[in-house]
């Protein structure tokens, strides 16, 4: 007889809330009370056996962030969803994970839009997400970057699985992601595709230039405090655009077609960049501004 999920206790996930099986994880998602259900169709208790299927329950407790705790918010408008997990109790200081996600309608246009058959898409758009430990301090090999308040989890990749089979199970056709920061753009960059290929060109192109010379936190800030030059001298900008892992068999044909890779290379190739190191110094002298964080690891 299949086992009944285990609903945690006031959100409190620990040792003893972990009872659900693989085949329990859709037992209950007939429940419909609106903000108490993740993206309007899951209970925390199909997403905790989520978690503990995709192992982060494991690996926090690895990482001594034991027990967690959740928070589902659901009142901000279009309908989105702000998830927190903390270690132990409810409070700021204590975010291990802070995500804002909501369904989203994507309508290609231009150069996609020609090479697929859809009009549209559903895709899961991942508006925020702040993954940190704020149990480390940050040190000299290991600084902090752009936005962070505390270290990265290092979980980005499972965190990226966990999200690819909430798409999965959610029949979305892929995740959008919005990334505010080059280096999160970066990371990113290993499954999610910009949805221009310029733009994956370009920044392909700067880590390219500086892979051997510029550590990744050192360029991270040189890009953040304008400190970047283009071929001709210009202060290059960064300006985030989207990104997305695609799970449609129609998006992936787009990025991963002939066309889509040629025009990444013709752009990586044709770019050239240099860095103000005498302006960087006196920036980073100055002290970075205190700034919102998102999409951190």
């Amino acid at each position: 007889m299949k086992k009944k999920p285990v609903q945690s206790r006031e959100g409190v996930l620990d040792d003893s809330s972990l009872l659900m099986q693989e085949e329990d994880i859709f037992a209950d998602l007939m429940e419909r009370r609106g903000t108490e259900l993740f993206l309007g169709k899951y209970t925390m208790a199909a997403i905790q056996a989520v978690l503990e299927k995709k192992s982060f329950i494991k690996d926090a407790k690895k990482k001594n962030l034991w027990p967690i705790t959740f928070a589902l918010d659901s009142s901000e408008f279009p309908p989105l969803q702000r998830l927190q997990i903390f270690h132990k109790e409810k409070k700021q200081e204590n975010v291990i994970v802070d995500l804002k996600i909501r369904d989203t309608i994507f309508r290609p246009k231009n150069r996609l839009a020609e090479a697929t058959s859809h009009s549209a898409f559903s895709l899961l758009f991942l508006e925020w997400l702040t993954l940190q430990n704020p149990l480390l301090e940050f040190t000299q090999e290991r600084p902090a970057l752009p936005g962070q308040n505390y270290p990265g989890l290092k979980l980005g990749k499972k965190i990226l699985d966990i999200f690819a089979y909430l798409a999965w199970i959610n029949n979305s056709d892929g995740i959008l992601a919005f990334p505010c920061y080059f280096h999160n753009a970066l990371l990113f960059m290993r499954v999610f595709r910009f949805l221009r290929p310029e733009k994956r060109g370009e920044v392909l192109a700067i880590r390219k230039a500086f892979s051997r010379d510029i550590p990744f936190h050192r360029l991270a800030w040189v890009v953040h405090l304008n400190c970047l030059r283009d071929g001709e001298g210009r202060v290059y900008e960064w300006k985030a655009e989207e990104q997305i892992y695609p799970m449609n068999k129609s998006l992936k044909h787009y990025f991963y077609s002939r066309e889509y890779r040629e025009k990444v290379r013709e752009v990586g190739q044709s770019m050239r960049f240099t860095v103000d190191w005498e302006l960087f110094e006196k920036k980073m002298a100055e002290g970075p501004a205190e700034e919102e964080r998102s999409f951190e690891d």
